[in-house]
């Protein structure tokens, strides 16, 4: 098996994603869901694998992912935005204080669901490793900047199974521990997943179990999470 060693590769990444208006990309609308949008943010390193930015959510009372780690984000709004990319693009300045100029649009990777009801649309970008972040204090806990190749190690995701009318669908689960100050953080559902296509996708590294699939608008539509 070919060893990476994860040096940022604009063109190497952007070789292997999708445009978001490709045809080749899953794009994915449906009356019961709410259209979302996010940017996976890469920082790069001349000599050490890049980063990916994460946030821990600020906790906060009737807020479906209070507390949870995640990428910049949130629910497209007609008013605002013009498509997707713009949903992730203010997302990103709200939350983080990063600016549209001081980002590059990489590519996109498909759509993917989740049990409270969204449609995620993942946006990849890059952005100078000097750049500066400021947290948003209402929705940002903390912001993470964890190595693209501690995701893709396997031995730091977890997968559990559920047999869904006669098929296995794949939960996951990644463990990260902090080496500042040895925090424990939970990163899972949408987040893990975003991470695990991505890392799939452009670094040909599989983390998903042989022979199981996400769930599907049909499969959890009728049971959503609200």
């Amino acid at each position: 098996m070919k060893k990476f060693n994860y040096i940022f590769d604009s063109n190497l990444i952007q070789s292997r994603l999708m445009d978001f208006k490709s045809p080749e990309r899953l794009s994915l609308h449906h009356e019961r869901f709410i259209n979302a949008a996010i940017v996976i943010l890469i920082i790069p390193h001349k000599t050490k694998p890049y980063d990916l930015v994460l946030i821990k959510r600020t906790t906060r009372e009737n807020d479906k992912h209070s507390g949870e780690m995640a990428f910049p984000g949130g629910k497209f709004d007609q008013k605002l935005d013009n498509d997707y990319l713009d949903t992730a693009l203010r997302e990103l300045k709200e939350e983080m204080g990063i600016r549209n100029s001081e980002v590059q649009i990489i590519g996109c990777i498909d759509d993917h669901i989740t049990p409270k009801g969204y449609i995620i649309t993942p946006f990849i970008a890059c952005t100078s490793k000097n750049q500066k972040i400021v947290k948003q204090e209402t929705e940002v806990h903390e912001i993470l900047k964890i190595p693209i190749n501690f995701f893709a190690d396997k031995q730091h995701y977890s997968e559990k199974i559920f047999h869904v009318r006669g098929n296995l669908i794949a939960l996951g689960t990644y463990e990260y521990i902090s080496p500042e100050n040895r925090t424990k953080y939970k990163i899972f559902g949408a987040t893990a997943h975003c991470i695990v296509n991505y890392i799939e996708r452009v670094h040909m590294t599989q983390l998903t179990t042989p022979g199981s699939r996400r769930a599907t608008i049909d499969d959890i539509k009728d049971n959503l999470a609200r």
